[in-house]
């Protein structure tokens, strides 16, 4: 879904490593992370832990699933001192390969994102939003799900598909839980009906597809996440964010120790620094991902949190229901597709 740094699997288990940036010292030891976040992300977050700090930072980078299987083969020789983003989920499910720690700055989270597990820190979010092309909207309003009913905009909307794509199946989880109130609600599953209806068959095999689509020109309006978003309007691209009226579903990644972390007093001072106030006001005005502390500060291309209708996924659901959902999806489809 984003774009990870380039590295091939033959190098990953000959066990070479990207280091990071930034002056270090052999006092303040190393610490070893395995991550699949973007290079944006990476850069600037681990270039300012390691001049804050002093620690030297070894950067493993592939895919999450890949990652925790080799943290799996290693668990009786730990590489690895700290797993860095990734889905929350897949980090709830290998719980016995996390050691235990809560961060100092865990109380100055948001309730809903603070580490109830003991084990899974969170430091940024991503939401749902609808992507507007200003060029070729014309008079149409759009302030949420159901004005993408509007007639005018039949065969201009550019979606991605949920059985492929986990920025679709996050929208189509947020429009079942923002229309219908939860995710079994047949209201919710009659306005994905219409929505697909209007759709008019163009279903996208990619999200970058969706996003890129919309600010090209191809589409008018596309069911995307920020992150890609607020980069087209920080860098002045003709689109515009819209925040679903009927609420938004911030997701967020997970971050944390590797059950016997040989640098763990190091891997504890990542953590603390990734949600300490001046690493989210790295994230939040230098990248386009979201901070999780409600107190970061936020480049004027994101809006802030408070004056969006945030909603809350129920994550032990759609994770057991996951398949479900997709099946329902792909009936529907199926049915307006004849």
């Amino acid at each position: 879904m984003k774009k990870l740094i380039a590295l091939s699997v033959s190098l990953l288990f000959a066990g070479i490593v990207f280091v990071g940036c930034g002056s270090s010292s052999s006092k303040a030891g190393k610490l070893v992370i395995y991550s699949p976040n973007t290079e944006d992300l990476v850069d600037n977050i681990i270039g300012a832990f390691e001049k804050e700090t002093g620690i030297k930072v070894e950067i493993i980078s592939t895919g999450t699933g890949e990652i925790f299987k080799r943290v799996e083969a290693e668990k009786n020789n730990p590489n690895a001192d700290v797993l860095w983003g990734g889905s929350w989920a897949i980090y709830a499910s290998n719980l016995d390969l996390l050691e235990e720690y809560v961060s100092e700055n865990d109380k100055d989270l948001p309730k809903q994102y603070q580490n109830t597990t003991k084990k899974i820190t969170t430091y940024c979010l991503d939401g749902s939003v609808l992507l507007v092309n200003k060029n070729l909207i014309g008079d149409i309003t759009i302030e949420g799900y159901r004005d993408l009913l509007n007639p005018k905009l039949k065969g201009k909307i550019a979606m991605g598909d949920p059985s492929n794509s986990s920025s679709a199946f996050a929208h189509l989880t947020n429009m079942l839980l923002a229309v219908g109130g939860n995710y079994t609600n047949p209201a919710g599953w009659n306005f994905v009906k219409a929505l697909l209806i209007q759709v008019n068959g163009k279903i996208l095999n990619s999200s970058s597809a969706v996003h890129k689509g919309v600010a090209g020109g191809e589409y008018t309006v596309g069911i995307t996440y920020e992150d890609p978003s607020a980069a087209y309007v920080r860098d002045g691209a003709p689109v515009e964010i819209v925040y679903m009226k009927e609420g938004v579903v911030f997701l967020y990644p997970g971050s944390a120790i590797v059950k016997g972390a040989k640098n763990l007093e190091n891997a504890k001072k990542f953590l603390d620094f990734i949600t300490s106030k001046k690493a989210q006001d790295i994230i939040g005005t230098q990248l386009t991902v979201r901070p999780v502390r409600a107190d970061a500060e936020l480049g004027s291309y994101m809006k802030p949190i408070n004056e969006i209708n945030v909603i809350n996924e129920d994550y032990d659901y759609v994770q057991k229901n996951k398949n479900a959902i997709v099946d329902h999806y792909k009936r529907i489809f199926t049915e307006i597709s004849k």
